[in-house]
């Protein structure tokens, strides 16, 4: 066993290069899958931490229906469960210019009713206590120096009731390193002052502190009787389920995505290790011949695999806690967008997450080493010096490998197909969709190169017959570097039109959207939703504004029903905005005769797909005067939320509600009133902090821009999977021609020119990268119609319409064919520069 590992020693000091691009393709592997998992984790712990923290003793919370709860509630619950066992909160989303992009969380709250249930509100930090009295506002120790601002600093907020000059009275720091990051963003208020910088009343929620067993349970009797019947009692950890249940298939597409990685990463660890044997057939041949048995050469591989292994999952582990911190930021302002508000700037770092990370990476080694290794220990001592019978076994491989990637698209369409499947049937099949396609890509290679031998000796002659020979007479080397390459490339086409697909799809849904010429909205820190409402008087006046032809009033509420977390729009529509709804199926006149006269509902296609609905079902709300069925008039397409929406008209929502009150408006101007005008005229009515104007133009401009910034994670996922494939193809293709020495050796002999080698190698590693970008557009097509069509769907309930852009696929041959051609630099200088006679010295 000495010889061996003396031998497997001195082989890798001699190729520190293959090593190193072994080790490199394990670790980034690894670090990306790590990155992935430690952002999703981040973001969790951050709002769990923020949840538990805000909570504080909460056992449970009273939440009200689609208008909130009214304050004259808070006295009945108090006299059904105990003075000290309820405090009322108004909750709400405000911005700083001090502490520009970041959403504050304020907390209103009753001094009276909040010691027992939150330390940090209800002292300062130094253990003083200042009274919220007014505009007065405690805030957290880091955000005051962040702010730059002290006790009795005046601090300018702006919220949806308007903008407001606070004052702060104290700060304070909540104990534990997750409590303090959980409300670094976190303002206290008196409940009054909340009211007022929401610009409504009411309550949003009001805290428990509940006995277990019997007495609570009676307790929890004697509460449901006296709450409205819309109002709901949940317990404090339902919030973080909720959180959970939204953003599941989000943090699944991540996880499926930086796998991929990995899978690239495996593609390059089998290309080295095949590398590895086949430049040691020489010397396994020998050791075999001097009585080394096959389980020591499959020891000693396998020993090197596992190394390989741990050393690279040890570097992807330091790598991906990097790269954590910066993805968790993308991750958490996604959410942000499309969930709930978190704020988790730090990286949270679970010790199982390390370790699921480690073992993958050395699993994955392993299991891609295993192939060679096998072929290393199998090989009888004479063949395993025979090059030709390597080939021979790798073009029989080719025809098998096509037979099991066909199998493999089969079983991978076969999971697909189900409409109602769940996520992770459709990834594993969207997995098979991939692994089909790199097993039939290296005979799919051969067969092109082929088709092209005649062209190519046509067009380059005795050069072009080698390289096109080269590419299908080292079939053991250019299958996988084929293979891997074709699954790079159409992983990066299948991301490229799948986003693409969605931009268009959400661009050309905002120009039939919004067809108002103006928008107004209430001030609010949420780049997603509006909050809060507009002051009625304003409202009033803006409907008495010169130049106005019609105007649309909205009212936008979020609430807890028996579909879960749900959005609520009560809508009094212009007869011009009509246009602005685009259906599934039926006639827009019918559905809106039914919105406007008959009570029934317009519902998003989100919303149907999630809870299987259709035009002619009924949706279930809850309203004051208990849960009413309202009969859906049509199902539109939306793209601003993956819950979905409920729309109906508001003379239907008044019935039920007792609210008047106004999110945002549309204006649509008279014609001939140039739309900036109008804004103006908008602007002069609402002074200078009064509410947020914007054309339609200047509001499609910042949707994309929302759009965009949800797509920044997969960009970057797109762009590192890439990473860890380029560097596996190019290792490939470098170990290719560096193992050919001898070959080129020959021909320099011959009389083959140093440019004419060039020549030869440059179009050799050409034609690899043109085969492979052909082959991969195909592929990369139907991966996108599978992310668009299936992955997207039962995600999100989207319906996108495809978009190939010839950028796209430009782009992915021109990629592969850089690679490739970067590949043949060194080997073609090297052989330039080399003696044939000292290459062929061993022959």
């Amino acid at each position: 066993m000495r010889i061996l590992t003396r031998a497997s020693t001195r082989y890798l000091r001699r190729h520190p290069g293959q090593l190193l691009l072994a080790v490199v393709g394990v670790a980034l592997g690894v670090a990306v899958t790590l990155s992935i998992d430690l952002a999703i984790e981040s973001s969790r712990a951050a709002f769990r931490a923020s949840t538990e923290t805000v909570a504080g003793r909460t056992t449970h919370t009273v939440l009200g229906g689609a208008v909130g709860l009214p304050d004259t509630v808070f006295a009945s619950v108090r006299r059904a469960v105990g003075a000290t066992r309820a405090a009322p909160l108004v909750e709400i989303y405000v911005s700083a210019d001090r502490l520009p992009g970041r959403p504050l969380r304020v907390l209103g709250i009753d001094p009276l009713s909040e010691a027992p249930f939150r330390g940090f509100t209800a002292s300062a930090d130094d253990g003083t206590s200042a009274p919220l009295l007014g505009r007065a506002l405690a805030l957290s120790g880091d955000a005051a120096r962040e702010a730059g601002v002290g006790v009795g600093d005046p601090l300018e907020v702006r919220a949806p009731g308007g903008s407001f000059s606070m004052e702060v009275v104290r700060t304070f720091q909540a104990e534990g390193e997750l409590a303090r990051e959980a409300t670094r963003d976190v303002i206290v208020v008196d409940i009054a002052a909340a009211q007022a910088l929401a610009g409504t009343v009411g309550l949003s929620r009001i805290d428990l502190i509940l006995p277990e067993g019997p007495q609570g349970e009676s307790m929890l009797e004697d509460l449901r009787a006296v709450l409205p019947r819309d109002a709901v009692v949940e317990t404090t950890g339902a919030r973080a389920q909720t959180l959970s249940e939204m953003t599941r298939a989000f943090d699944l597409n991540l996880t499926a995505l930086s796998l991929l990685a990995l899978l690239f990463g495996m593609f390059l660890i089998y290309n080295t290790m095949t590398f590895s044997v086949v430049q040691r057939r020489d010397l396994i041949g020998a050791l075999r011949a001097l009585g080394v048995t096959r389980r020591e050469v499959w020891r000693l591989m396998l020993t090197e695999s596992l190394a390989v292994g741990m050393v690279g999952s040890a570097l992807g582990v330091g790598l991906g806690t990097l790269l954590g911190r910066g993805l968790v930021r993308l991750v958490t302002r996604t959410i942000n967008d499309l969930y709930v508000v978190v704020a988790a700037d730090g990286l949270s770092v679970p010790p199982a997450l390390l370790l699921k990370a480690s073992l993958l990476g050395v699993l994955a080694t392993l299991l891609a080493a295993l192939p060679p290794v096998r072929e290393a220990s199998s090989a009888t001592p004479r063949i395993a010096v025979l090059r030709s019978e390597l080939e021979g076994r790798a073009r029989r491989f080719v025809g098998r490998s096509a037979g099991a990637g066909i199998a493999c698209l089969a079983l991978g369409g076969a999971l697909l197909l189900p409409r109602w499947a769940s996520l992770l049937p459709s990834f594993a099949g969207l997995f098979g969709v991939v692994m089909g396609f790199a097993l039939v890509a290296p005979w799919g290679a051969t067969l092109l190169v082929e088709g092209l031998k005649r062209p190519l000796a046509w067009a380059a002659g005795p050069i072009g017959r080698l390289a096109a020979g080269g590419v299908t007479g080292s079939l053991s080397r250019t299958a996988p570097a084929i293979a891997a390459l074709v699954v790079a490339v159409s992983v990066t086409v299948g991301l490229g039109v799948m986003i693409a697909s969605f931009r268009d799809t959400v661009a050309r849904w905002l120009d039939q959207t919004l067809q108002a010429d103006v928008y107004i909205s209430p001030p609010s820190p949420l780049a997603s939703r509006a909050q809060g409402a507009l002051d009625p008087r304003f409202v009033e006046a803006v409907r008495g504004l010169d130049g106005l032809d019609a105007l649309s009033t909205y009212r936008g509420l979020e609430f807890e029903s028996g579909y879960g977390p749900t959005r609520l729009v009560a809508l009094d529509l212009a007869v011009p905005g009509e246009r602005a709804f685009r259906f599934q199926a039926g006639a827009a006149s019918d559905a809106f005769a039914a919105f406007r006269r008959g009570g029934a509902v317009l519902i998003s296609e989100p919303f149907a797909y999630r809870h299987r609905l259709s035009r002619g079902d009924t949706v279930r709300l809850p309203t004051p005067v208990g849960e009413r069925a309202f009969p859906v008039a049509g199902v539109f397409y939306e793209y601003g939320s993956e819950l979905g929406t409920v729309m109906m008209a508001r003379s239907t929502f008044d019935r039920f509600w007792e609210d008047e009150r106004v999110t945002s408006l549309g204006l649509y101007g008279a014609a001939g009133i140039p739309v900036d005008d109008l804004v103006a005229g908008v602007r002069a009515l609402a002074g200078a902090d009064g509410a947020v104007v914007r054309s339609n133009r200047t509001l499609r401009e910042a949707s994309l821009e929302v759009f965009d910034r949800t797509f920044a994670v997969t960009a970057v996922l797109r762009l590192l999977a890439l990473a860890v494939a380029f560097i596996g193809v190019l290792g490939a293709l470098l170990a290719l021609e560096l193992e050919r020495a001898r070959e080129h050796a020959v021909l320099r002999a011959q009389g083959v020119t140093p440019g004419g080698l060039w020549g030869l190698v440059t179009l050799e590693t050409a034609l690899v990268g043109m085969v492979a970008g052909i082959l991969a557009l195909p592929a990369g097509l139907t991966l996108a119609r599978i992310m668009i069509d299936v992955i997207n769907k039962r995600s999100f309930g989207w319906t996108l319409q495809t978009y190939v852009p010839a950028s796209v696929l430009a782009q992915a041959v021109g990629l592969a064919l850089v690679g490739a051609l970067l590949a043949g630099v060194i080997p073609s200088w090297r052989m330039a520069r080399t003696s044939p006679a000292a290459a062929l010295r061993n022959e």
